[in-house]
C-alpha cells in the first residue's frame, strides 16, 4: 500500500485513476482502496477506455469463462465499483437498459491523457508536455494484472500494452530529439527508450550521437559492438547502424573510425532488412503491412494470410511509396512481434494491421494504420460483408483497404509538408506540397504546384511521380486555356516521357502520357498507355478515371461510366471526384440518359474545388434535360469568370466526336451559350 500512496502522492485534487503502472485509485490524493479482486480491476481498465458504453452479455463473455452466475459476479463488481467511485453528487458507474458505462468527467486518468496525447500529435508537443507525459508512465499498462481463463480479455490486454508502450517510445523518442543539445538531459530519456525498443535503430543512433558529444568514444564503441551482437541474435541488418557511426565519428572528432566493425556474423545467414537510411533528399515515405490476424487462430495459407499477400501486392503496384517485403514481415510475426516494435525494427514511417473473422453468414475485417515515430492512430476501419463469394469479398475488402491507406499516407504527407518551410522541403515533400497546391484548380495555385515539382526534381530526378505531376500541371494550363495550348501541350508530353523513362513500371507514368497523348489528339495511344496504368496497377483510381474521361467523349459511353464507378469506389473522396463525376455526366448525355446526366452533373459541380469546366458540363447536361433555369444559372457564373464564354469554347476544350459535338452545340444553344 506504501508504494500505492508514493506513486499517486501529488496528484491534484479530485479522483483519479492510474492504469500506466499498477492500477490505483487516489481520492484527494489518498489511496482508494478496492477488493482483492483481478476482475474487478480489468473491468475498471476496461470502461475507463471503452469509447461507448458495453452491454453486459460482452463483459461477461470478456471476464467470465462459463461460471455459475456471470451476471451475478458481474453485478457484484459494480457494486464495488460504485463504492470506489461514485460521489455524493455524481454517480460514476452508469447503467442503461444493458449497458454500462463509466462517467469520467472531472476524473483523470492517465491512460487517456496519453491517448489524447496521440491524437493530438505527439510531434506537435512541447518539451514540458512530453515530459508530464512520460512521468505518467510507471510501468506496463495494468502492470502485473493477468486473468486465467479469460482470452479476450487477454487479447485485448496485449493489444493495449503494445499500444501504451508504443506511445511511450514516441513520447521518449521526441523528448530526446528535443533535448538533444543537452547531452546529460537526454541520457535517462535515452536508456529508457532503448529499454523497450532495444531494435530500434533511431533509438541506437540518438545514444550514439549523445555519447559523442560528450567525448565517450570509447563507450559508444562498446555499445556498437554489443548492439551488433543483439541484432545479430535477431538476424537484423546491422549495416545500417555501423554507417550512421562512421557518419557520427567522422562529423564530431573529424577522423574516420580506425576500424569498421564487421562481424562474421553478417555473412553467415541474410538478414531481416529494414528500410535503408536514404539520403535526406531523395528519402520516400515507407510501409510495413504486418500478416492480420485469423480469430480462428495462426494458420498460415489462410484468408488472413492471403488478405495480408494481397494487400501488400497491390499497395507495392501503385510505386507511391516504399513496401516492405512480405518475407520481412511475415518473417517478424512469426518471431512474435509486435507490430509497433516490428514497424520500429524495419526503420518505417507507418505500420498497416488487422485481422479477419469468417463468421457465419458474414466476413469481418478490421484493419488499422498507425504512424509509428508518432503512435498515432491514422485510420481505422471495420469492412463486413456476407460471404457469398469469399474471394470476390475478400478482393472487394482489399481494394478498399489499399485505397484507403495510400490516401490516409498522402494525407499525412502532405500535411507535413505543409508545415515545413518551404526551403527545407525533401523532394518527397516538395513533391506532396505541389499535389496540395495542384488541386486548388486555379491558375496561381498550378504555377505554384509546377514549383515545387521542379523543386522535388531538382533534389531527386529519378522521381517519377513528381515528373506525372509536373505533366498534370501542364496538361491543366493546355485544357483550361491559362497558357499556349500547344506549348503546354508539348511540355506535358515531354514531362511524362520522362517519367516513364526514369520509371515504365510506375502506373502515374502511364496516365501521365495518356492525358498527354489525348491532348495531342492521339486517342487509341491514350487509351493504351491508360489501359497500362491500371494493368500495373489495378487500383490506381487516376488510371480508371482518365479512361472514363476519354470515353466519355468519343470512345464507349458506357466503358466511361463502368470506369468512373471504379475509380469512386477505389476513392471515394478524391480530389478528382468532381471529374470523375463530370465523366459519368458527359456519357449519360451521348447515351440520350439526360436526366441521369443533369443529376452527376449537380453532383459534380457541388464539389468545392470544382472548376469553370466542370460548371460548364452542368450547364450544357441541365439545357438537355430542360432545365433551363438552372442552366442559365450555371452559364451566368460561367461569364462572370469568363465573359466571352459560349459553345466554342466548350467544344474545343474536348475531344467530342461528330455526334456528341452536335448534342452539345444544341444544348448551349437552348441557354444562350453560342
Amino acid at each position: 500500500m506504501e508504494s500505492v500512496r508514493s506513486a499517486l502522492k501529488g496528484e491534484s485534487a479530485g479522483l483519479s485513476i492510474r492504469l500506466l503502472g499498477p492500477l490505483a485509485i487516489a481520492r484527494d490524493g489518498v489511496a482508494v482502496v478496492l477488493p482483492a479482486s483481478r476482475k474487478l480491476r480489468a473491468l475498471l481498465a476496461y470502461l475507463a477506455l471503452a469509447p461507448h458504453p458495453v452491454s453486459r452479455s460482452r463483459l461477461c463473455e470478456l471476464f467470465w469463462d462459463v461460471p455459475n452466475d456471470p451476471r451475478g459476479e458481474l453485478r457484484w463488481c459494480l457494486s464495488k465499483l460504485r463504492s470506489a467511485l461514485d460521489e455524493p453528487d455524481q454517480r460514476r458507474v452508469e447503467t442503461e437498459g444493458d449497458t454500462v458505462s463509466l462517467c469520467l468527467d472531472g476524473v483523470h486518468v492517465d491512460a487517456l491523457d496519453a491517448v489524447s496525447a496521440a491524437a493530438e500529435g505527439i510531434d506537435t508537443l512541447s518539451l514540458e508536455r512530453l515530459s508530464e507525459l512520460a512521468a505518467l508512465f510507471a510501468g506496463d499498462f495494468l502492470d502485473g494484472l493477468e486473468l486465467d481463463r479469460s482470452p479476450l480479455f487477454g487479447n485485448w490486454l496485449t493489444a493495449q500494452r503494445r499500444r501504451f508502450s508504443s506511445c511511450q517510445v514516441a513520447v521518449l523518442e521526441h523528448i530526446v530529439g528535443l533535448s538533444s543539445q543537452e547531452a546529460d538531459g537526454a541520457s535517462a530519456h535515452l536508456d529508457k527508450w532503448l529499454e523497450l525498443a532495444p531494435f530500434d535503430g533511431r533509438a541506437h543512433v540518438a545514444l550514439l550521437e549523445n555519447l559523442a558529444r560528450r567525448g565517450q568514444i570509447g563507450a559508444a564503441e562498446e555499445h556498437l559492438s554489443a548492439a551488433a551482437e543483439l541484432f545479430n541474435a535477431e538476424e537484423l541488418d546491422f549495416t545500417p547502424l555501423r554507417d550512421a557511426w562512421q557518419e557520427i565519428r567522422a562529423r564530431n572528432f573529424g577522423v574516420a573510425p580506425s576500424a569498421r566493425i564487421e562481424p562474421t556474423f553478417l555473412a553467415l545467414r541474410p538478414p531481416i532488412v529494414a528500410v535503408d537510411s536514404e539520403p535526406a533528399a531523395t528519402r520516400r515515405a515507407s510501409l510495413a503491412v504486418m500478416p492480420f490476424a485469423e480469430e480462428a487462430g495462426p494458420v498460415h495459407g489462410g484468408l488472413a494470410d492471403g488478405l495480408t499477400h494481397d494487400i501488400i501486392t497491390r499497395l507495392a503496384k501503385l510505386r507511391d511509396f516504399f513496401v516492405i517485403a512480405r518475407g520481412s514481415v511475415f518473417a517478424l510475426s512469426e518471431k512474435n512481434i509486435a507490430p509497433e516494435d516490428a514497424g520500429r525494427r524495419l526503420n518505417v514511417d507507418y505500420v498497416a494491421t488487422g485481422s479477419v473473422r469468417n463468421l457465419p453468414g458474414r466476413i469481418v475485417v478490421s484493419v488499422e494504420l498507425v504512424e509509428v515515430r508518432t503512435a498515432r492512430i491514422v485510420w481505422g476501419e471495420t469492412f463486413e460483408r456476407k460471404p457469398d463469394d469469399v474471394f470476390a469479398v475478400l478482393d472487394d475488402i482489399g481494394n478498399s483497404i489499399v485505397s484507403s491507406i495510400a490516401a490516409e499516407i498522402a494525407t499525412v504527407e502532405r500535411n507535413h509538408a505543409l508545415l515545413k518551410a518551404p526551403n527545407s522541403l525533401n523532394a518527397w515533400e516538395a513533391y506532396h506540397r505541389g499535389l496540395w497546391h495542384m488541386y486548388r484548380f486555379t491558375r496561381e495555385e498550378n504555377e505554384q504546384a509546377q514549383h515545387f515539382f521542379s523543386e522535388a526534381l531538382k533534389l531527386d530526378p529519378t522521381f517519377a511521380r513528381a515528373y506525372a505531376g509536373l505533366s498534370f500541371t501542364h496538361w491543366q494550363s493546355a485544357f483550361q486555356r491559362w497558357g499556349d495550348r500547344d506549348r503546354e501541350t508539348a511540355l506535358a508530353f515531354e514531362s511524362a516521357g520522362h517519367s516513364l523513362l526514369v520509371d515504365d513500371r510506375n502506373p502515374a507514368a502511364h496516365w501521365a502520357m495518356g492525358r498527354a497523348l489525348w491532348l495531342r489528339g492521339e486517342q487509341d495511344g491514350s487509351l493504351l498507355e491508360l489501359a497500362s496504368a491500371v494493368d500495373l496497377s489495378p487500383n490506381f483510381a487516376l488510371g480508371h478515371y482518365a479512361l472514363s474521361f476519354v470515353h466519355s467523349q468519343s470512345g464507349d459511353p458506357q466503358s466511361a461510366i463502368g470506369s468512373s464507378d471504379h475509380s469512386r469506389h477505389l476513392s471515394p473522396f478524391d480530389p478528382l471526384l468532381f471529374g470523375m463525376m463530370g465523366a459519368r455526366a458527359m456519357a449519360h448525355a451521348r447515351l440520350g440518359e439526360y436526366a441521369e446526366a443533369a443529376e452527376w452533373a449537380l453532383k459534380a459541380a457541388a464539389r468545392p474545388n470544382a472548376h469553370v469546366i466542370i460548371l460548364a458540363i452542368a450547364a450544357h447536361c441541365l439545357a438537355l434535360a430542360g432545365r433551363q433555369n438552372e442552366a442559365r444559372n450555371f452559364a451566368a457564373a460561367i461569364r462572370k469568370t469568363l465573359p466571352g464564354y459560349g459553345a466554342n469554347d466548350f467544344i474545343a476544350t474536348f475531344r467530342f466526336d461528330r455526334d456528341a459535338e452536335a448534342l452539345f452545340r444544341n444544348g448551349a444553344k437552348r441557354i444562350g451559350l453560342h
